[in-house]
């Protein structure tokens, strides 16, 4: 009986396992054409960059002659270590770790010198035995008002371009070099952890800030071939460009320069007009076009997005603002600098200038760069370290210390090195100064890439697929074409619809179609550790009929169901920040905002830029954490609350010729 029934099982089984063998069988024969329209994954076939990275491009070790004069000793591998995510100890013995690790970091170290005076600070025998790096040797020693005497004698030697011949030596700084570049290909980790090989070129005539930043796509295989180019080498940076234009030709690699600090550029960094005068060429704005394809925009020693002079409408256009005077406080600030200091009017003259040359040599994206000296790249407000390491020192009162007064530098030190600006008039010594408290824990830059490694994160700097933030690792994306939607704005991959319909941030937008205007589609999501997020705000450039250049920023979309009024203006989103306790809360604004924006004030014939500016809840400023920490009743004018932000690449549009 029980092998009956065990046959009868057999025979149902065989039955039934046939009929869905058939089903799938038939299902098979299904036209393949019929089944790719059907794919059920939203996923499959984008090719687009899905993931952003956060990362620092800008940080200095003690190969910087002023990071190793101000009390730092640690070098690149403690800023590996420190940014990707493991505990450290600083310079003044405190265990330091970021919340959240970073994905990539550029060790920036100043090429003036590059590691000498770290060696002359150790006692390298052959250095001593020059008569300056030894007083030099002994003042740092001493510490105190001694070491800031040092430095301030440092600094003067740069503006003169002279130092002792024996911390310039080429063979010792090629052997620092390859260290430092042995150490980088160390700690790259495709995948997880990228360090971009760097370095800052310095030049400061006449004090002015013309630094920036070079990056190699390279390893250290083919950066060995080169030495970091100095200021006291070169000073115009066509020369630089020309020098770096070189070491590709010659080894096959990559590299691009970003300028930093435009904001103590005393109006040089975006000036009508060349290092020596000239007026700018078509040959000019190719080049630099070609190096410069990116500017940071905000760091510790202010943003450089914009000023209220420059942009009386714009209520967030005094955020970190550094506007006394140069970099040395040699030469006061006049009101006529001010607009060749700042992205946005350089992203407005970059229009007029295409218009006039066919290039626009100011066609850059948006980054961010912390600048410490301390090895430690954190632009966090509750873990802020000062730029220099005599700034972490725990104490009471770093937020009132004096950074830079004028007459720190003597002014009969420098050079008459750029003949179109003329004489200037040394300033008299405590005129101007900077204090602890403006320094500014900031930035940071989110690169959108397809993975995790040098080669792919270059790339995205080179299309300019970046965007710079304050210190919060929001993530935002912007995306520019004629055909988005409202019904656009309700999908949760932004990306997807944005990269089929659009370009993102970084591209252009060319000849437009007959009756269509500019639509963006931008979003934002919330830090996941950090603040809510009040609005989003597209600014506009443009060059009018006359042939003035324009500005206006839009709100696009907000928190809290708040009204504009009959102005237009926006009320401000609220203030839940306790400053005693410095601490704030997310019962305003919103984790996230998503929309369409149409510019219906859009002239065709008329060449523009569009970016974004994303504009977080208030939250308490690293003074606020100072306070609450050392119990310090700080003075009037030093801010405790502010609202940290994202800067977006712009997106370009060009008229048909």
């Amino acid at each position: 009986m029980r092998t009956i029934k065990w046959i009868v099982f057999v025979v149902v089984f065989l039955f039934i396992g046939t009929s869905m063998f058939s089903a799938f069988a038939d299902e098979s024969n299904f036209d393949q054409a019929t089944v790719k329209n059907q794919e059920y994954s939203p996923y499959a076939g984008h090719e687009y960059p899905t993931s952003v990275f956060w990362g620092d491009l800008h940080l200095h070790t003690a190969n910087s002659f002023d990071a190793a004069a101000m009390g730092n000793r640690l070098g690149p591998d403690v800023a590996y270590r420190f940014a990707s995510g493991e505990e450290v100890t600083s310079m003044t013995g405190q265990r330091v770790k970021l919340s959240r690790p970073l994905d990539f970091l550029a060790v920036t170290d100043h090429a003036e010198e590059f590691g000498t005076m770290q060696e002359m600070i150790e006692g390298n025998p052959d250095m001593l035995a020059d008569p300056v790096a030894k007083r030099w040797h002994e003042m740092i020693k001493a510490g105190g008002d001694s070491q800031r005497k040092a430095l301030m004698e440092v600094f003067s030697c740069l503006l003169a371009r002279k130092f002792p011949d024996v911390m310039t030596s080429p063979k010792l700084i090629r052997s620092i070099w390859q260290k430092y570049t042995a150490t980088a290909d160390r700690y790259n980790n495709p995948g997880k952890f990228t360090t971009l090989i760097a370095y800052e070129w310095t030049s400061s005539p006449e004090g002015d800030n013309l630094h920036r930043n070079v990056i190699f796509r390279d390893g250290a295989d083919k950066v060995n071939q080169t030495l970091p180019v100095s200021g006291l080498e070169i000073e115009n940076p066509e020369d630089l460009w020309n020098a770096l234009q070189g070491y590709e030709e010659r080894t096959g690699g990559r590299v691009l320069t970003i300028p930093h600090n435009s904001n103590l550029s005393n109006g040089r960094m975006f000036a009508p007009v060349d290092f020596l005068g000239h007026p700018l060429t078509h040959a000019y704005a190719k080049k630099r076009a070609r190096w410069e394809p990116l500017v940071e925009v905000t760091q510790t020693k202010g943003t450089s997005e914009t000023h209220p002079a420059l942009s009386p409408n714009d209520e967030f256009a005094g955020y970190a603002i550094w506007d006394r005077g140069n970099i040395i406080l040699s030469e006061t600030k006049k009101p006529e600098m001010l607009p060749y200091e700042y992205a946005r009017s350089g992203l407005k003259f970059g229009l007029k200038l295409e218009e006039q040359l066919g290039v626009d040599p100011y066609k850059f994206g948006m980054v961010g760069g912390t600048d410490m000296h301390t090895s430690l790249s954190a632009a966090e407000e509750n873990s802020f370290f000062g730029v220099m390491a005599i700034s972490e020192e725990p104490s009471a009162h770093r937020w009132n210390k004096i950074i830079m007064s004028k007459g720190d530098i003597k002014p009969d030190l420098r050079e008459e090195s750029s003949a179109h600006r003329g004489s200037t008039t040394p300033m008299e010594p405590g005129s101007a100064k900077i204090i602890g408290w403006e320094e500014d824990a900031s930035g940071y830059t989110a690169v959108w890439a397809k993975e995790n490694t040098r080669e792919a994160i270059f790339d995205a700097m080179m299309r300019k697929e970046v965007y710079a933030t304050t210190g919060p690792r929001m993530i935002v994306r912007f995306f520019g074409g004629w055909d988005f939607e409202p019904r656009d704005a309700q999908t949760r991959m932004p990306a997807s619809v944005g990269y089929e319909k659009g370009t993102p941030m970084g591209g252009d937008l060319r000849s437009a179609p007959e009756g269509k205007v500019p639509t963006f589609l931008v979003a934002a999501l919330k830090d996941p550790i950090g603040a809510n997020l009040d609005r989003i705000q597209i600014v506009k450039g443009w060059l009018d009929a006359k042939g003035d250049l324009r500005e206006k920023v839009y709100d696009v979309v907000w928190s809290d169901g708040r009204k504009p009024d009959k102005e237009g203006k926006l009320p401000p989103v609220g203030n839940t920040v306790d400053v005693k306790n410095a601490t704030w809360t997310n019962t305003i604004g919103v984790p996230e905002l998503i929309t369409v924006w149409k510019d219906l004030d859009f002239d065709p014939k008329r060449r523009a830029f569009y970016y974004t500016r994303v504009i977080e809840i208030p939250t308490p400023r690293w003074t606020a954490y100072d306070a609450k920490h050392y119990s310090v009743q700080m003075g009037k004018d030093v801010p405790m609350v502010h609202q940290e932000r994202a800067y977006t690449s712009p997106i370009w549009y060009t008229p048909a010729k």
